[in-house]
């Protein structure tokens, strides 16, 4: 069979594996990839996923870097079963829905702003809201360790992951040529002890592993730390007035922040008087589906429920829905805590609340989960001065605090324990689902002390797997492009800045109107510098 790495290779976002077989081909996951603008251009290339060709999609959990171009794949050709678990089949129909929408907004608002140029603009969504609303149907529901045969010579299963709502271990099992195969792609695998979530499904056979390697190079805080450090950040902004920004995924994190500030909330830890706001319309409807998915739930969260305490609900929990309301938050005085989407701020209501907030001494920008290379979230927690959010260049004077201990992901060490139970020490290991430094560290560990062979895959690399042999590289991804050549575009750069220094008489001959338009763009150029020099 052959396997090819349409994403998550040498990256944590859009998550996608072709799989073809003699009979069959499908993928594990189709994730959305989410970062700087060229990761994203990738969104773009139909052609590498064949989307006409692809028999059935296979969907670990509902995350959109592993199931947002599912509608891409509709509006292109694909019109198989979709399969996943009950809570993935209900979360992907809201969260594809909030994802189109975010397409085409941003689609319109890119169109307007190039017509305001003067530049006749026809700029097209990734994907519309019918074309979201097309998956829904195709959607095949399973429960936990119930196997399936989604085709001929083709046996499924999904177990529990501990990630996220519904999130799933897959175990593939395929006969091919007359010789049985077990796969494993491990999805995103949960963080032991989490609110809400059982712990990940123990796995000890297979022929072949997949497995996620988001936290390969370190370990998270442990579950009571965290907490006092979400503690201390309330404290912080609440004692100045100011307000807490949550930039939180809508699905899980945004539930795990509400149970937390539950327990706060009975330990006495969280001032009455301070209002908690769930900005985010998808994430409100997301925490109903939890629960309505009780049963998916770890029993502690159960039997809390059971004794009639909701730990998704706090006496100054407000809901935000509408625009008009999320607008009011930033006109509201004093201290509040604002959890909004999107986990990695670089799109929906969270942008505005950064906007308001980041530039204010004494707030608190709360980082819950991971940030992708490229996005904006990342640039923050990196240490950017300024950040430009809806064309202007805010100033990062807030307080910002980075908790993954909240993370749904497990950490190295559980990613080597969860490892460690695998008994056939001759499986191949492939490594997915990470950033390349953070898998070179947990390549060498998985080597070292339990010594399974490891590859980590490139971004469209193909192989061949046979079973008893060694693996067979079929295709090699295209070289990586030389990387670019800055003397030219540098030299041209100092040759305008000598110009325009030589032509200061003349400019301040200019009209004040136009002495001023100049001074603005020379301060832009300036701020546009600036945000290299953290790269550096």
């Amino acid at each position: 069979m052959k396997i090819k790495f349409l994403g998550a290779a040498r990256a944590v976002t859009g998550s996608c594996f072709i799989i073809e077989t003699d009979k069959v081909r499908f993928a594990v996951d189709c994730g959305m990839h989410q970062g700087n603008a060229e990761i994203e251009k990738r969104n773009w290339d139909v052609g590498v996923y064949d989307p006409a060709h692809i028999d059935f999609f296979l969907i670990t959990h509902a995350h959109i870097d592993h199931s947002g171009l599912l509608p891409r794949m509709v509006q292109n050709g694909f019109h198989g079963p979709v399969y996943a678990t009950e809570p993935t089949g209900d979360l992907l129909k809201i969260l594809l829905l909030d994802s189109a929408h975010i397409q085409e907004t941003e689609a319109t608002w890119k169109m307007k702003k190039m017509q305001r140029y003067g530049k006749p603009a026809n700029i097209e969504p990734l994907y519309s809201t019918k074309d979201a609303e097309a998956v829904g149907p195709l959607i095949k529901t399973k429960t936990y360790n119930e196997i399936f045969s989604p085709s001929n010579g083709i046996k499924a299963n999904f177990q529990d992951a501990g990630h996220i709502l519904g999130a799933a271990i897959l175990e593939l099992f395929i006969e091919e040529n007359g010789i049985s195969t077990k796969l494993v792609f491990s999805g995103d695998i949960g963080r032991r002890h989490q609110l809400l979530m059982e712990d990940p499904s123990i796995i000890s056979e297979a022929d072949s592993l997949f497995m996620e390697s988001t936290y390969g190079d370190r370990n998270h805080k442990g579950e009571a730390d965290s907490l006092n450090e979400l503690a201390e950040a309330i404290r912080y902004s609440y004692s100045r007035g100011e307000k807490v920004v949550i930039p939180a995924f809508a699905v899980e994190r945004t539930q795990e922040m509400l149970y937390s500030l539950y327990l706060l909330s009975r330990d006495g830890r969280l001032p009455k008087d301070m209002p908690v706001i769930l900005d985010s319309p998808l994430a409100i409807k997301a925490t109903e589906i939890f629960r309505h998915y009780r049963s998916y739930l770890d029993w502690e969260t159960q039997s809390l429920l059971k004794n009639g305490e909701d730990p998704l609900d706090l006496p100054q929990l407000q809901f935000s829905s509408t625009t008009a309301e999320s607008m009011q938050i930033n006109e509201m005085k004093g201290s509040a805590i604002i959890i909004s989407a999107s986990g990695m701020a670089n799109a929906g209501r969270i942008k505005h609340h950064l906007k308001h907030n980041l530039w204010r001494p004494g707030a608190s920008i709360v980082f819950v989960g991971y940030q992708a290379e490229g996005t904006p979230g990342r640039r923050i927690v990196d240490g950017a001065k300024t950040i430009r959010i809806f064309s202007e260049d805010i100033a990062i004077k807030a307080k910002v605090w980075t908790i993954n201990g909240f993370s749904a992901h497990a950490g190295q060490s559980q990613l080597l324990d969860w490892l460690g139970n695998f008994q056939n020490k001759k499986m191949p290991v492939f490594l997915v689902h990470g950033e390349a430094s953070a898998q070179d560290v947990l390549a060498s560990l998985i080597r070292e002390k339990l010594g399974f062979d490891v590859t980590i895959p490139e971004y469209l690399e193909e192989i061949t797997l046979k079973i008893g042999a060694k693996i067979e590289e079929f295709k090699q991804p295209q070289a990586a492009p030389p990387p670019p050549n800055l003397a030219p575009l540098l030299a041209d750069l100092k040759a305008k800045i000598d110009y325009i220094n030589n032509q200061m008489g003349k400019i301040q001959s200019l009209p004040k109107a136009r002495q001023d338009e100049v001074l603005e763009l020379l301060k832009q150029a300036n701020v546009n510098i600036d945000e290299i020099k953290p790269d550096l």
